[in-house]
């Protein structure tokens, strides 16, 4: 699966990188989505992988909090991304003739500055206060990877503003995200059935569906792991560590896959750069010798 995710997203930023009529910012916010992905990949997989072959599980706690770092931070923009995207649409298809004075590279650096320091601070805010806990003498985190409160489960003292804090920042990124997302494409589906007919509807319709189905798949994967750790004792550790990883590694898998199918103009670029790599049949003129 690992490898699968790593080639899938790698082939898809390539697409949209040659295809000159993939420029465009919902096409290069679905390349920054599959950068996401694969530097999560990276960030966990590496280690793990060392981890199950040559049982090499030991990391020492500012590996641990480094490993953390980059995978709430990093991960932390997947629902930024999804938010991107959505206001995107809702920009080219509630307010079309608006598309060019709102979307437009000022506008994507400013939104890149917010939400970079918003999930920066939020983050750097949780890896501080986990890093000056007090840890036990058990020092087995129940995972493949660092994640916050399988790190601060380990503390000897009270861990509650620790936790506070970690929910303080999922309702700050995830549900405030999420929350947004729901209400752009409510605005969306509206003005679609009430002034849009025929074709013009149908795109808009599937365009919005294939955001809709990564929105989904994400934000499921991600749901069920933030439940897994509040319901952690009522499930068996295997299961548990299998959701963990599922969390990072179906997403990625799966939204290459998503777009591949189902956005026609990535499909193109992608079929036309494969015919151009295609090697054909090499034909040999044999000249006689007289």
């Amino acid at each position: 699966m690992f490898v699968l995710a790593f080639v899938g997203n790698a082939a898809l930023i390539i697409t949209i990188k040659t295809g000159s009529s993939l420029h465009s910012p919902m096409y290069v916010l679905i390349c920054i989505n599959a950068c996401v992905d694969l530097t999560l990949l990276i960030t966990f997989v590496p280690k793990m992988l060392l981890s199950f072959l040559f049982d090499w599980n030991g990391i020492t706690l500012l590996g641990c909090l480094i490993q953390m770092f980059f995978v709430h931070f990093v991960g932390s923009f997947q629902s930024t991304l999804l938010l991107g995207m959505a206001l995107d649409r809702y920009v080219a298809i509630c307010i079309p003739l608006r598309y060019n004075d709102y979307i437009h590279m000022s506008t994507f650096f400013k939104f890149s500055a917010v939400v970079i320091l918003r999930n920066m601070s939020l983050v750097l805010l949780v890896i501080v206060l986990a890093s000056r806990l007090s840890y036990c003498s058990l020092n087995v985190i129940d995972d493949c990877f660092c994640q916050h409160m399988a790190l601060v489960s380990l503390a000897c003292g009270d861990i509650t503003k620790n936790s506070i804090i970690g929910l303080f920042g999922v309702f700050c990124v995830t549900v405030f995200d999420a929350g947004l997302i729901v209400i752009s494409y409510i605005k969306i589906f509206s003005d679609v059935f009430k002034t849009h007919s025929g074709k013009s509807q149908e795109k808009a319709l599937h365009t919005c569906g294939t955001h809709l189905i990564v929105t989904g798949v994400t934000f499921a994967f991600t749901m069920t792991s933030f439940l897994a750790y509040r319901f952690k004792n009522s499930l068996p550790p295997n299961i548990h560590n299998l959701i963990s990883i599922m969390y990072l590694l179906f997403p990625s898998t799966l939204h290459p896959i998503i777009y591949g199918i189902r956005t026609k103009a990535i499909r193109e670029q992608m079929l036309k750069l494969f015919q151009c790599t295609t090697i054909g049949p090499i034909s040999i003129k044999v000249l006689s010798i007289d």
